[in-house]
């Protein structure tokens, strides 16, 4: 198996893609050969993107009273959770979050609400004022997380000021419909299209720990691929008491690894950002994500739980040799 690991990486060093047959068995390797994934998708990180990692921090601009039913998420209606309810803060509030942001490391700065989407009227036009505001006053690259949008939106955000758009898949399409049923998995995907047409980058990736298969795992890669996203967050499943998912088992540290890993070889010249959850499922391996494949990672807050302290995670990326690169969002 390691030879034709090493076999498949110098097929993608060399400009090739795995076909899903080829990702199927690598999702299938074995804890024994996981060492020898994790070497190659380092070295196919280190050939395409070098040496550098890109950090991201949010803020959670609007929270609670969301009318889908994510069986992962502590603001649905659906679900008792004690994550906080409020509507969309100041501009001050987001301005001077932007500003921290920008100041510990983080060249991308993402507005997340609330709630199944966003149109036209008091909230977008509250948005896009700040999206303005922070373009105008700093260097850090805004992003906004704003639900399913349509093209005239996505174009408002275009204009305004708004580099990337971040919009999670959440997990593959065959799996969806465990997850979330208030919304069909097409109107995520072209949203993505709308974002991309727009003119935006696009920040697109999933939860994992929810009860996917490998092969649900891949199918989601591959996906991901054909909608060319410019970066993908992996996120692991924290579960929160309160919601459906609230009894799930956190992966293992070799899980998330092989996953990361995996993700590499799929898509070797995106971004891959490590975020929600890693604290708890890598543990003691956290500084590993970046040995597997990984190039990004989210610091600061989550959206209803807390990240770990910055300077930790400053510090582990300087103990690590790896170089901050302080503005981007996308690719």
């Amino acid at each position: 198996m390691n030879r034709q690991i090493k076999g498949l990486a110098e097929h993608i060093i060399d400009g090739g893609l795995l076909t899903e047959e080829e990702a199927l068995a690598l999702a299938r390797t074995d804890t024994k050969d996981l060492p020898s994934l994790f070497a190659e998708a380092n070295r196919i990180k280190e050939h395409f993107v070098g040496n550098q990692v890109h950090l991201c921090s949010i803020i959670n601009a609007k929270s609670g009273r969301c009318g889908e039913n994510c069986a992962f998420c502590a603001q649905s209606v659906h679900h008792v959770t004690d994550a906080p309810v409020f509507s969309l803060v100041s501009e001050e509030a987001i301005t001077t979050a932007a500003r921290d942001a920008e100041q510990k490391g983080s060249g991308c700065f993402g507005i997340v609400t609330s709630g199944t989407s966003i149109g036209p009227g008091e909230e977008l036009e509250r948005i896009c004022a700040v999206l303005r505001s922070i373009r105008n006053e700093n260097s850090i690259e805004p992003s906004c997380s704003l639900g399913i949008i349509d093209l005239e939106t996505a174009v408002r955000l275009k204009s305004a000021g708004a580099v990337t758009y971040h919009h999670n898949l959440e997990t593959a399409r065959s799996f969806f419909p465990s997850i979330c049923t208030t919304h069909d998995y097409e109107d995520d995907i072209q949203t993505i299209r709308n974002a991309r047409f727009a003119g935006m980058k696009v920040c697109c990736g999933g939860i994992f720990g929810m009860g996917e298969t490998m092969a649900q795992r891949v199918e989601l890669a591959l996906t991901l691929r054909e909608l060319e996203v410019d970066s993908v967050p992996i996120n692991f499943l924290n579960p929160i008491p309160g919601t459906r998912l609230a009894d799930a088992d956190y992966l293992t540290p070799l899980e998330c690894l092989h996953i990361i890993a995996l993700y590499r070889l799929i898509l070797p010249t995106k971004r891959i950002s490590v975020c929600g959850g890693r604290e708890k499922n890598l543990r003691d391996l956290q500084s590993w994500m970046f040995f597997a494949g990984a190039n990004g990672t989210m610091i600061g807050n989550y959206l209803t739980t807390t990240g770990r302290d910055e300077q930790q995670d400053l510090q582990m990326l300087k103990d690590l040799g790896l170089t901050i690169v302080q503005k981007g969002c996308g690719k």
